[in-house]
């Protein structure tokens, strides 16, 4: 056997072990998360658009970083930009056409702005270029005003469900089951991580091995890959009826994405901004970003109709960018 045929067997090894990891950790993480939400009296909906996103966005940030120190930044960028895409497209598109998916008031009211404002600051910022230091620091306040905004809120739902200013002392099951959906919530994490590090290795060895270009791998085989745990946690909830955390998910994810992965790639290295990037991503990011919210708002559901539209869309972004 060929040295190119040993790699590219490699490769494909990866690709398999990494999707086996990314979706036992979605189950996982889906799992922990929901008892906890039942057990902390916190809605569904909140818990998809913080513990779910913010594990689901560990992908993003990884291979943000590390491109950023030891490869390049505009990849990292490239990987985001697609993510997020592809976390609308694909993620909200494919969910969608498994199960209708009701889209909550909270998500509307409290969660959708934050991921609006993330979209057009990043497309704002990065307009002259580039994303310096200062760009990432403008990124990171928003993400403490969403983290704060979301604890504040967290709270008084809590409040709302106990209704009482004294809360009943846990007897040793219920602390045992707290327990053990958080060992969950752990357990998730690390399989997402490791899946998704072993699917992207895998994927950017093949492309690489057939010529194609960077802009190209960040945009589809990272942005693809480090969304398999938005896609996996987001279908699973979906079969389970679970739309609330399907929807919050991906707001989630797509907030923390660029708030906080971007955030902070950009105070850690310089990250430039390709002409492409500026003239096609960015245009496709703000489609994708208020389309999505145009069709919540029309039913206040995500129909079958409109998970074939978001799924069409993604295909003609992914054909637009075909070198």
């Amino acid at each position: 056997m060929s040295a190119l045929a040993t790699l590219l067997s490699f490769d494909t090894a990866l690709l398999v072990a990494g999707i086996v990891a990314l979706y036992l950790g979605a189950e996982a993480l889906v799992e922990g998360a929901s008892r906890l939400a039942i057990g902390l009296g916190l809605r569904a909906a909140i818990v998809g658009v913080t513990i779910v996103a913010f594990a689901t966005t560990t992908p993003e940030l990884f291979v943000a970083v590390l491109s950023g120190l030891g490869y390049s930044a505009d990849l990292g960028l490239g990987a985001i930009v697609g993510s997020n895409i592809a976390n609308i497209g694909l993620v909200l598109g494919i969910s969608a056409l498994i199960q209708p998916m009701g889209v909550s008031t909270t998500t509307l009211r409290r969660h959708v702005p934050f991921m609006i404002a993330a979209a057009v600051a990043l497309v704002a910022l990065g307009m002259d270029g580039n994303l310096s230091a200062v760009d990432g620091g403008i990124l990171l306040l928003i993400l403490v005003a969403f983290t704060g905004y979301l604890l504040y809120r967290a709270r008084s739902a809590t409040a709302d469900a106990i209704g009482t200013d004294e809360l009943d002392i846990e007897d040793e099951d219920e602390v045992s089951a707290q327990f053990k959906d958080v060992l969950y919530l752990g357990l998730g994490l690390l399989l997402l991580f490791i899946g998704s590090n072993w699917l992207i290795q895998g994927g950017k060895g093949l492309l690489e091995a057939y010529g194609f270009s960077t802009r190209f791998i960040g945009l589809t085989v990272l942005a693809f890959g480090t969304s398999l745990p938005e896609l996996a946690a987001s279908v699973i909830s979906a079969v389970r009826g679970e739309s609330e955390f399907s929807i919050g998910n991906v707001v989630g994810s797509n907030i923390y994405n660029v708030v906080a992965v971007l955030g902070i790639l950009a105070i850690m290295v310089p990250v430039n901004v390709p002409a492409s990037t500026i003239s096609l991503d960015f245009p496709a990011l703000l489609v994708f970003t208020f389309g999505v919210i145009a069709l919540m708002l029309r039913n206040r559901n995500v129909s079958r109709l409109d998970g074939g539209i978001l799924v069409v869309g993604y295909l003609v972004f992914f054909w637009l960018i075909l070198p």
